[in-house]
């Protein structure tokens, strides 16, 4: 089977003010399905095909560039738009009781994946990740996340922040620090409640 786009889950314009519904039709319309169709163009005829996500970035080394940008592409996204929702909220119950004890407070989580993003060297990501069943941050380049067996810093990534400018662009322009404080605003921590027990 080969991979298709997920759906979005909500409008383009869900996220407003925070990310504009210019930038979330671009990133996912195009951006994301770019990423999709050149991974199945790459695994075509070769013993990945037919893989899931998960097992590719498991032994990513072994397979050409073209997918492990993509494939990676396609994994980043597919949790990035999970963990966006227009109704925030907050960590609760276990993963509340993990940052505090980890981060001091959810604003030194804040603090911590910020300053991850914003001296991220050009185009790549921030990441939450649970790592032997203790909570981590770290960045990656490009479209690398914690899973493959390439990442400097190994675990399963629960929260995902897009620090490629096509994340922010046209709404933030060069200010990625601004577009990492507002992200905040639009996290679905349901859904990173949700991918922290299943990583436990």
């Amino acid at each position: 089977m080969a991979f298709t786009l997920p759906a979005l889950g909500y409008a383009f314009d869900a996220l407003e003010p925070h990310i504009d519904a210019q930038t979330m039709q671009i990133h996912h319309d195009k951006h994301h399905q770019a990423y999709v169709d050149n991974l199945n163009k790459a695994l075509a005829g070769s013993d990945g095909e037919g893989k899931t996500l998960e097992d590719l970035m498991d032994n990513i080394s072994a397979y050409p560039a073209a997918v492990r940008n993509n494939g990676g592409g396609h994994y980043n996204h597919t949790m990035f738009w999970t963990i966006l929702g227009a109704n925030g909220g907050q960590p609760t119950g276990e993963l509340a009781q993990a940052i505090n004890e980890t981060f001091g407070s959810l604003d030194g989580l804040k603090e911590k994946m910020s300053t991850a993003g914003a001296t991220r060297f050009g185009s790549g990501w921030a990441w939450l990740l649970v790592s032997d069943g203790k909570l981590l941050v770290s960045s990656t380049p490009n479209q690398d996340n914690p899973l493959m067996d390439v990442a400097e810093v190994k675990g399963h990534p629960i929260l995902g922040i897009d620090v490629w400018e096509h994340a922010y662009y046209l709404h933030y322009q060069n200010r990625r620090p601004d577009y990492l404080k507002a992200i905040w605003n639009v996290i679905n921590w349901d859904a990173v409640n949700a991918r922290y027990k299943a990583a436990l």
